[in-house]
């Protein structure tokens, strides 16, 4: 079975295509600057080699269109028609209250999908011209909707509800959903494999810290809480993300600069977190460079950033009554060594010890706490497109 994964975005469209026989990745790349000037692709080859193709896609439906034609090309494709791919499985940032497991598109679904857009405008737009570009150029062809917040449906009502009048859940949804949950799903589950551990019996704590970060409790599997809220903005500071403010700060900052509801929305997703402390940027690895040449306010965005972390995970550790293995995933989490010894630093009364030279990893599986640690302390890639791909596959089983 041959399961093609799409991940569409506002301007882009990530895909791999799996040969779900021996769960190896056939083809994979992304098209990019979708509906700009200078649009093209970056496609991964079977060598390993990676190429840009150039080619104007004024939307969606046209970038879908050429990704097609990209896998099935007589030069760079990997397979001879389109017929060969069974099912597409597609990652949905909002499914909202409405979906707290994956499902096989139909008109329903879709439908429900755009009623959540006021959630995620700008994700679940991109999801569903994906869905449609798929309608158009492999009717028939089986659909799922993996959601990024069905992991966290699980959280208790204390934890997901807002302390404002309780009628504005009723009437507009409004509470914590938390993101990145397909990833927290892998890496809690991934560990405990790579571990030789029940995860019904474990505390565990993922640290999905990337240009977007959050955190999650899971304990005997399923999540307790979660940092994000009802969009990707709250919790742990970012890359360009303020994650955490007052509410008050937001509109103080209004009044003082005259900017309305969107601009202030831009402002705190676009230009705070680390970009907006440090003045360099949103990559750690050019702040952590700055940092270390000298720039106190790459210092500080470095120090704030860990202090949160840190933060995040002790409260974590309280509500779970403990932890026993933390986890850190996506692209800062499993890369920079300085985040990960940094933010947990200060945690050995919670029993986590690191070990300087199991942390000098990046980029792989490793235990990286000391012999002695009470807490297991480790490194796990995330794989959100194989979690999509298996569940995929397991619904065009169950025929659901």
């Amino acid at each position: 079975m041959k399961i093609l994964v799409l991940n569409c975005g506002s301007s882009s469209i990530k895909y791999k295509l799996y040969d779900m026989d021996t769960l190896g990745v056939l083809a994979s790349g992304g098209a990019e600057r979708i509906g700009l000037d200078g649009s093209f692709v970056k496609v991964t080859l079977p060598t390993g080699e990676k190429k840009v193709i150039n080619h104007d896609m004024a939307e969606h439906n046209e970038g879908v269109n050429f990704v097609l034609s990209l896998l099935t090309d007589p030069e760079i494709g990997v397979i001879k028609s389109l017929d060969e791919i069974d099912a597409v499985g597609h990652r949905i940032v909002q499914g909202g209250d409405k979906f707290c497991e994956s499902v096989i598109v139909d008109k329903d679904v879709e439908d429900k999908i755009e009623e959540l857009c006021d959630l995620a405008p700008v994700h679940n737009a991109g999801h569903l011209k994906g869905l449609r570009a798929i309608d158009r150029h492999m009717p028939g062809v089986p659909q799922v909707c993996v959601f990024d917040n069905a992991f966290h449906s699980t959280m208790p009502a204390y934890a997901f509800l807002y302390a404002v009048p309780y009628e504005l859940y009723e009437k507009y949804h409004v509470r914590r959903y938390g993101f990145h949950g397909t990833s927290h799903r892998y890496v809690s589950q991934r560990v405990c494999e790579m571990l030789g551990v029940d995860i019904t019996k474990q505390r565990i704590i993922t640290c999905h810290i990337g240009n977007g970060a959050s955190v999650c409790a899971v304990k005997g599997g399923k999540c307790i809480d979660t940092s994000m809220g009802l969009t990707p903005l709250a919790g742990v500071m970012m890359g360009s993300r303020s994650g955490d403010i007052d509410p008050s700060a937001v509109t103080y900052i209004m009044e003082k600069t005259g900017m309305k509801p969107q601009q202030m929305a831009d402002y705190l997703n676009k230009q705070s977190g680390v970009l907006g402390i440090s003045g360099v940027g949103s990559d750690m690895r050019d702040v952590e460079k700055a940092a270390n040449e000298g720039n106190e306010k790459a210092r500080l965005a470095l120090d704030m950033y860990a202090y949160r972390i840190k933060k995040y995970i002790g409260a974590y550790a309280a509500a779970m009554g403990g932890v026993d293995i933390i986890v850190w995933t996506a692209g800062v989490g499993e890369n920079q060594i300085s985040m990960r010894e940094q933010a947990c630093a200060g945690l050995e009364e919670l029993g986590v010890k690191i070990d300087p030279a199991k942390n000098n990893v990046r980029g792989e599986e490793a235990v990286i706490s000391t012999d002695d640690s009470r807490v297991t302390v480790c490194v796990v890639p995330t794989d959100e497109e194989l979690v999509i791909a298996k569940d995929t596959m397991a619904l065009l089983a169950r025929g659901k």
